[in-house]
Parts: structure tokens; C-alpha cells; sequence
């Protein structure tokens, strides 16, 4: 169900929104952000106020407070209490901040009393990993829902007329060049500040409107570059602990010897007509849909299920790729709307694990959603529980998807994760996963470690499941022990690819770089407590004994919240901790306003095709190789289709080379 975001009332109701101020800093992959929202009670009346907003899946929070009116609070990581009850003390302040039971990317914080005239300022810190897109840029996102609709008693709609302002600058450092910052909205110039372009700001425009969300793109030369940082301990917390010790935090990016794709496998497409897919949503995953089938490789399976409060399929099983079957499906997706219902994902994905897979054919699921589940948790469980028996390729559709669904689905699907919230970089995306999804599975994947003998290491990250060209991998780790300065570590990545076993190393040292604060820590321990929730739940009702306690000792130490944990507030000025009523928002979505795409492409195997479309391919495939190389991710595989075809043609003497066609 849709609903509001911000700071609201009681009734659903959104306060008056002042100011926003975002402060981003970047240091490699890695992301803090600072976000400070002030509102203010306009009303006669006090106001029991809720403040719900949504976060990155895989981010970690690490600061909240808060000002409500001249009370100054500040949260603190505890374990959850039983006897905090549903009332609200009259006339006091009440603040818990704690992670949705069904989705660990929405958080909600109750403020209690506003009184009138009264101002509120929401501060919160957080720290996260940049998404690496198709085209090597990191993503960072700030989501337009943070920006309510306010609408007074009796008034029209007021969208645009709030007097508030916002505030968004940048800090970027890298020990590789800083290429470019591009943005979906008007960016100041970027501003260097060293000779070696390793260090750079940028700011947003004066006058956006926060209608969409605000995307940035970083771009580093030598993208592909394996690094590792070191991040020193904290000083006040215990030796030997995760946050007292050095983090490591290694990103790999394995080199695959070149091999010819899969031209087989079982494609299973899952698309959501939810409700919440409606207008542009609907729009932009079908278009992605039909890209996705029209550069299937000729010999595969497939078969495309729709679901919402039900679930439909095309075929009752899936069927070969032909010229008929494409046509029907493209015909079928073409008429889709988003007309299902809720979105209840969890059957289907039922159904499609229960049919028995295809004989030398790799199940491919490609999943397309915005993320608007109740049971997120549920449903990666289940793609986990079946990752044996298939890939999982999830595709984020418009703005504010869930990043918790769609992140882990293909986490633990060994697959890989897009969001899809444009049409400008839709096909780089789209046939980055294609070209993902028919490359051959790596197994017998294993990382070890060479260190100092007097240095042992403690992995945090879950075991690497998959690998892909061009695709990065984290690892953190926590090193104990004590080294000389000049120290280095070595971690080594072994795999076997289409029978070929192959192996990467990182030399890297062990001192601690400087000023890089707990981002490294933190997000360490973001990984393990995940994986730690991830076990309690495959075990529960069964007596396994200390997670939740590792969970929430973890939690505590590293002031990272979980799902045994809230962000309990004190009052700075008493000391004493403040109880309240605990919240539940579904994460909101805005409109979009995305434009429409289509792109029609002809071909088969099987059609009769005289010498007319024989020459139109040829003609194309030049055009193509000679002023299109720029976008040659994009169109690729269906070139790779047309030459499959033109040397399938009787009688056809044309010969495709590396870089032409000719005839």
C-alpha cells in the first residue's frame, strides 16, 4: 500500500518540510552520508509526529539524533525491550528509530510531541557501498520520497509551493584519477583539489525541485584495478574485538581468459503487475522485457511469468526460441498492464522452483519489480534455498525500488543486481546482465590469505558464490595481531572456469590508512550481522544457540542497527532513556516521469528471407562497426544474432569477420 514519507502525523499526514542538507563523501567504493532535515508544526495544535524514510539495502547507519523543539536527543544501538509499550506519555518526547521486521532498507522513528510553532531537525549518518554500474560508474542515489507533498487544511495541492531548500555537495577521493561526476540533474563544475585529480567536490545546482530522485555517477580512470584499504581500530574499543582491531577491505575484479558465450540455457522472466507498477514503472520493465528477448541466443528455453495478487505464465512450460514463440511473447508483454493487485511474489517464485529444470539448460531468473513486498526477508530466503539449481538476475524498476529485495534476490541467487530508473543508459544495462547471464558458472571458487605469522585473519564477508568479468567483488575482513609498518598481506582468489583453473592475487600492506574514520568497520560488520540474521532465520524454531547474541553484541559494539536492535534515544539532558511507541511504514514510491522507449529489431533462423534483407543486415552490421563502436555493449549480441543468421542463410556466400560485414 502507497504512503507518504517524511516527517508525519498521527493521520498520515505530512509536517511542513523547511530545509534538506545531504553531505556525501566518498572515498573509493565506499560512501558516509550526512542527512539533516528540519520541519516545523505549523499547526494551532501539537503534533504526535512519525518520521519514516528509506535507506540503501546493504547500508549501514551510524549516527542518528534529533532536536524536538529545545530537546536535544541523541540515539543509541540497544537491544530491543519488551516492555516498551504503544503509549504515548502526555507532553513527552518519544524517538525510536528501528529496521522494518520485513525489509531491512525502511526505517521509522516515532518523535512523539511537536508542539505548535515548534521546529524538529532529523540528522542522520550512514554509510554504504557504491553500486558499480554497466558502464564502470559508482552510483550513489538520493531518493526523491524524502521530500513530502505538504498540503494544508482546506488547500489545493501544494506540490512545488513548499518554501523549503536544499543543500547537496559531494566529496570524492580515490588513490585512482578522478574521471568525471555526472549527475540526472544540474551540477555545479567539478571543483579539484589536488594536481594528481585524486580529490574533488561538487554541488548541485541551485533550483532543483526534488521531483525525481537525485542520482550520481562516479567515474575513476583504471576502474578494474583490485585495491585494498586498511582501516585502523577504534581506540577506545577493546583489543581483539571488531571494532578495537584493523578492517580490511579488499575489492577484486578476477580477469577471465576470453571464451565464447553459452548459446543455451533456460531464460525464466518474472515481471510484476502490482499496483504499484503502474503508469512509467510498467512501462520502462517491459521495455526492458522485450530488449531482453529479442537478444536471446537462438537454442535456448524460455517462458514469462507476470504475477500480483495471482500469477499468470505464457507457456505452461518453457518452449524453444523461435521466431513464433518470440513474436508470441513479445505480443503478450506488449499488452501487459499493471492490473495484478498486490504484489505477492512468493508463489510464483514457488511454482517456477518447483519445475523441473531442462537438461543441460542453466536456469536464468530474471526478476522485475519495484521491490513493493511485505516479505522481503521470506523471499531471499527462498532464492538462497534454490541456488543450486539456478541464477538470479534482478532488475530495479523506477524510482525508489527496494534495494533489499532487489540486491539480495541476486545476491543469493548469484546473480547480478540493475536499476533501471532511465532510458538513457537502459540497453548498457540491460545487456550487461544478458551478457552476465551467458557466461559460463565459475566453480570451485576459494580465497586464502598470506599474512605475518603473527597476524591472524577473521573473514566477515559470506563465501564469494559467484564471479564475473568486469564485475566487483568485497571482501571484508578483520585482522588481529600485531605488525611492523612495513608489513604486507596477500589474498588470493582461485576459481575454475569452463575447466580451466585460474587465479588472482593482491599484495597489499598492512599499515592502516589514515582519516578514513569506521566506514570499513562498520560496513564489515553490516556484512556479518547479515549473514548472522540470514542463519538464525534458516534455524529457527531450533535450538542453535548464540546467534541472536552475536547479533546483538555485534550490533551494540559497532553501532550498527539489526533486527534485534533499535536506535533507542536518551535525552542529553537527563541522561535518562526516553520510551515511546514503535512505527511500521512500507517504504513510499514517487511518480516518475520517464520517457518511453522501444526498440525493434527482426530476426530468426527460421524465416525465409530474400536477398533484399540479406543486404539490409549486411549493410546494418557495417553501420554499426563503423559509427557505433561507442555503444557496442548495447548492441552486441543481436549483431552476433544477424552474422548467426547471415551464415545460416542457403545460398548466401556473405562472410562476417571480426569487425565487418561483407558480402
Amino acid at each position: 500500500m502507497m504512503t507518504s514519507c517524511g516527517l508525519l502525523t498521527a493521520q498520515n499526514k505530512p509536517v511542513p518540510l523547511k530545509s534538506i542538507e545531504v553531505e556525501l563523501e566518498v572515498r573509493d567504493h565506499v560512501a558516509t552520508v550526512v542527512s539533516i532535515l528540519n520541519y516545523k508544526n505549523k499547526e494551532d495544535k501539537p503534533l504526535e509526529a512519525v518520521f519514516v524514510f528509506p535507506l540503501p539495502g546493504d547500508a549501514a547507519v551510524c549516527h542518528f539524533s534529533a532536536k524536538i523543539g529545545q530537546t536535544q536527543i541523541v540515539a543509541e544501538v540497544k537491544e530491543k525491550q519488551k516492555e516498551y509499550d504503544d503509549a504515548l506519555s502526555s507532553g513527552q518526547q518519544a524517538f525510536l528509530l528501528e529496521e522494518s521486521d520485513q525489509s531491512p532498507d525502511i526505517f521509522s522513528l516515532s518523535v512523539g510531541s511537536l508542539p505548535p510553532g515548534e521546529s524538529a531537525s532529523i540528522r542522520l549518518e550512514y554509510v554504504a557501498e557504491l553500486a558499480v554500474q554497466a558502464d564502470d560508474g559508482l552510483r550513489f542515489c538520493l531518493p526523491a520520497v524524502l521530500n513530502p507533498r505538504y498540503q494544508p487544511q482546506g488547500g489545493l495541492s501544494s506540490v512545488g509551493l513548499v518554501p523549503y531548500s536544499l543543500s547537496f555537495s559531494a566529496r570524492v577521493s580515490s588513490p585512482r584519477p578522478i574521471s568525471k561526476v555526472e549527475s540526472n540533474c544540474s551540477l555545479d563544475p567539478l571543483q579539484d583539489l589536488n594536481t594528481d585529480q585524486t580529490q574533488a567536490t561538487v554541488k548541485l545546482a541551485a533550483g532543483h525541485k526534488f521531483d525525481r530522485d537525485v542520482e550520481l555517477l562516479i567515474y575513476y580512470k583504471d576502474a578494474h584495478q583490485p585495491t585494498a584499504v586498511v582501516e585502523a581500530g577504534q581506540a577506545s574499543a577493546e583489543p581483539g574485538s571488531l571494532m578495537g582491531d584493523p578492517v580490511v577491505m579488499v575489492s577484486l575484479y578476477p580477469e577471465f581468459p576470453q571464451s565464447a558465450m553459452a548459446s543455451c540455457g533456460e531464460f525464466v522472466f518474472l515481471m510484476d503487475r502490482s499496483g504499484s507498477m503502474s503508469n512509467t514503472r510498467i512501462r520502462s520493465a517491459k521495455d526492458t522485457l522485450l530488449l531482453l528477448l529479442k537478444s536471446l541466443p537462438m537454442g535456448c528455453c524460455f517462458n514469462i511469468y507476470s504475477f500480483g495478487s495471482r500469477y499468470e505464465h505464457i507457456f505452461p512450460k518453457s518452449v524453444e526460441y523461435s521466431q513464433q514463440t518470440m513474436e508470441e511473447a513479445l505480443n503478450t508483454v506488449e499488452q501487459m498492464e499493471a492490473n495484478l493487485g498486490e504484489t505477492e511474489i512468493l508463489e510464483p517464485l514457488k511454482h517456477i522452483y518447483n519445475q523441473p529444470c531442462i537438461p543441460s539448460q542453466l536456469r536464468q531468473l530474471f526478476v522485475f519489480t519495484d521491490g513493493e513486498v511485505r516479505n522481503t526477508k521470506e523471499v531471499i530466503d527462498l532464492v538462497k534455498k534454490n541456488s543450486d539449481s539456478h541464477r538470479c538476475f534482478s532488475f530495479g524498476i523506477g524510482e525508489g525500488a527496494s534495494s533489499a529485495l532487489i540486491n539480495g534476490m541476486a545476491k543469493e541467487g548469484g546473480g547480478h543486481t540493475q536499476f533501471i530508473t532511465g532510458t538513457d543508459r537502459m540497453q548498457a544495462k540491460v545487456m550487461q546482465s544478458l551478457r552476465f547471464a551467458l557466461q559460463p558458472v565459475v566453480v570451485d571458487i576459494s580465497v586464502t590469505w598470506d599474512l605475518p605469522k603473527e597476524v591472524s585473519v577473521t573473514v566477515l564477508s559470506p563465501p564469494i558464490t559467484a564471479l564475473f568479468q568486469g564485475q566487483r567483488s568485497l571482501i571484508y575482513a578483520q585482522l588481529s595481531g600485531q605488525s611492523s609498518e612495513a608489513a604486507e598481506g596477500c589474498v588470493t582468489v582461485k576459481y575454475s572456469l569452463a575447466g580451466h583453473p585460474s587465479e588472482n592475487q593482491l599484495h597489499f600492506s598492512l599499515r592502516p590508512a589514515e582519516d578514513t574514520g569506521l566506514t570499513v568497520h562498520r560496513l564489515g560488520a553490516r556484512t556479518l550481522i547479515r549473514s548472522l540474521e540470514m542463519e538464525e532465520r534458516e534455524h529457527r524454531g531450533q535450538q542453535v544457540g548464540g546467534v541472536k547474541e552475536k547479533v546483538v553484541q555485534l550490533s551494540v559494539q559497532s553501532g550498527v542497527s539489526s533486527s534485534f536492535t533499535a536506535f533507542i534515544a536518551v535525552n542529553k539532558d537527563n541522561s535518562e532513556m526516553i520510551q515511546g511507541p514503535l512505527v511500521r511504514r512500507n517504504v513510499p514510491t514517487p511518480c516518475e516521469f520517464l520517457p518511453k522507449a522501444k526498440l525493434k529489431v527482426s530476426h530468426s533462423s527460421e524465416a525465409k528471407m530474400g536477398n533484399n534483407e540479406v543486404w539490409a543486415t549486411v549493410l546494418a552490421l557495417i553501420w554499426l562497426h563503423a559509427f557505433k563502436m561507442d555503444a557496442k555493449d548495447e548492441w552486441e549480441l543481436l549483431a552476433m544474432k544477424a552474422a548467426s543468421w547471415l551464415r545460416a542463410q542457403n545460398g548466401s556466400n556473405t562472410i562476417i569477420t571480426e569487425n565487418a560485414a561483407y558480402p
